[in-house]
């Protein structure tokens, strides 16, 4: 009989798997060698990365206060093409987003182990990609300084918003994500900000982390009260991860254009979005758990299991557009067919070969156990999935747009400098974000790397004896 690795510790089975976390580590050397990064010093490298993101988002900023003196006239938009890269990168966002809230509400849900590693990391991650993604809703409506209506308060015109529009349920899912998601991610943070405020030598961060932690002291009914808060966040967040990208992709099915009008579209959204935030993680997890030397942490596990969502994911995805070619062409209407046809034979034909070399034939290497279990393969198919997925957002909101009913205003879209700029922005906000959250915070959750340790399991073991 082989033995089953699992947290560090052997149990007799059948199957063989890479551990959770890698043996021979106790509670003390985790808590050491996960705080050790922000508390050792700032790295040579970080100065560098970070003013490269900072850059970017100076660009954003710079873009954005250019969009706002001259109008959308400088992005590349015409007729029919009304919707442009706003639309397209708010999608893009949202959906890279999706696998924080995976990670951390349903797989905790489903005791599942492997999450603890990187789901603080995750949960980071969609909160920077939502705010990201909500910058461009607001810059698209033409005059962002009266977003605010779009928000039901009471005022003295009467004057509410349109609830028919898919833009206000925009405007409450995205909001309830972010809240949600906030609160999930703090509430798990609490331990670990007590620890970094009980080690930490610096007076200043000793303050900080002191308050960020609201008092938390170790006790039981702290823990209990935590444990309990954890679980109703879990289960409200979990119904989030259907209904968010579902309810972005009714911008597009609740409208009568040929190429939108899809009851396929929220399981097919909700599916790539998953599929693009898991590429996402592992684009990042990867080098920084080479760069800080988190192997022990971070293991083959989880780098496999990974592999394995994106997988089972990508097969939904590539489902999905085998779907919309069939419904179009099963219905007998023309006008469907056509935007079919058009993306494929059509002008914009290389940018719809790139969206299925990167999102169907790439990731079917995944069946390949020596290359799911490759981080270098891992991050390079990662790379391939995500410019896949920008790929298909820009297909579904431009093929079914640049060939409208009337021949006549048929026309080519491409976006302009500022609509790049604007783009390349947003992944300079999410990088330095991202560079602040690793400097400043534990990227893993340093408590729950506690839970699987030998001694951990031991002491379970033997409440779990006393109970029964």
């Amino acid at each position: 009989m082989s033995v089953i690795q699992d947290g560090g510790y052997n149990r007799p089975g059948i199957i063989e798997k890479p551990p959770v976390l890698a043996p021979g580590h106790t509670s003390g050397s985790v808590t050491e060698r996960i705080s050790e990064v922000i508390t050792r010093g700032t790295p040579k490298w970080f100065y560098p990365a970070f003013g490269f993101s900072f850059l970017l988002l100076m660009v954003l900023i710079f873009s954005i206060a250019k969009l706002v003196f001259e109008g959308t006239g400088i992005w590349g938009l015409n007729v029919p093409v009304g919707w442009g890269f706003a639309i397209i990168n708010f999608v893009w966002w949202i959906g890279i987003g999706h696998a924080g809230t995976l990670i951390s509400a349903i797989l905790l849900l489903l005791r599942q182990e492997w999450r603890t590693s990187i789901n603080r990391f995750a949960e980071a991650m969609t909160l920077f990609a939502v705010a990201c993604a909500g910058i461009f809703p607001l810059i698209h409506v033409g005059r962002p300084w009266l977003a605010y209506w779009l928000l039901p308060y009471p005022n003295t015109m009467g004057m509410w918003p349109q609830f028919r529009s898919p833009l206000v349920w925009d405007v409450f899912a995205v909001s309830t994500y972010a809240t949600v998601s906030l609160l999930f991610w703090y509430v798990g943070l609490i331990p670990d900000l007590a620890t970094l405020r009980d080690r930490s030598e610096n007076k200043l961060a000793k303050i900080i982390y002191g308050m960020t932690a609201l008092g938390w002291r170790n006790s039981a009914r702290h823990w209990h009260e935590h444990e309990v808060v954890s679980l109703l966040l879990a289960g409200i967040a979990t119904p989030l991860v259907l209904s968010v990208h579902s309810v972005v992709s009714f911008d597009f099915a609740v409208g009568l254009i040929p190429g939108w009008h899809a009851t396929i579209f929220p399981p097919y959204f909700v599916a790539g979005a998953i599929f693009a935030g898991f590429a996402m993680v592992l684009i990042l997890t990867i080098p920084l758990r080479s760069v800080f030397g988190l192997e022990d942490f971070i293991t083959q596990r989880h780098l496999e299991n990974m592999g394995k969502v994106m997988l089972a994911t990508g097969l939904i995805v590539a489902y999905g557009y085998g779907v919309e070619i069939f419904m179009a062409w099963y219905s007998g209407n023309p006008f469907e067919w056509f935007v079919v046809t058009n993306r494929i034979t059509g002008p914009y034909r290389w940018h719809w070969a790139t969206l299925i070399l990167c999102n169907v034939v790439v990731p079917q290497s995944l069946w390949i156990k020596p290359l799911r279990t490759s981080a270098l393969a891992l991050w390079i198919i990662s790379m391939f999935v995500t410019v896949g997925m920008w790929m298909e957002r820009f297909i579904i909101v431009i093929t079914s747009l640049h060939r409208d009913f009337l021949p006549s205003s048929w026309g080519m879209y491409h976006g302009t400098i500022w609509d790049w700029a604007i783009y390349v922005g947003t992944i300079g906000l999410f990088l330095s974000l991202l560079f602040l959250f690793i400097r400043f915070v534990p990227m893993i959750s340093i408590f729950e790397m506690r839970t699987l340790t030998p001694e951990a399991r031991k002491v379970a073991e033997g409440h779990s004896k006393e109970h029964h």
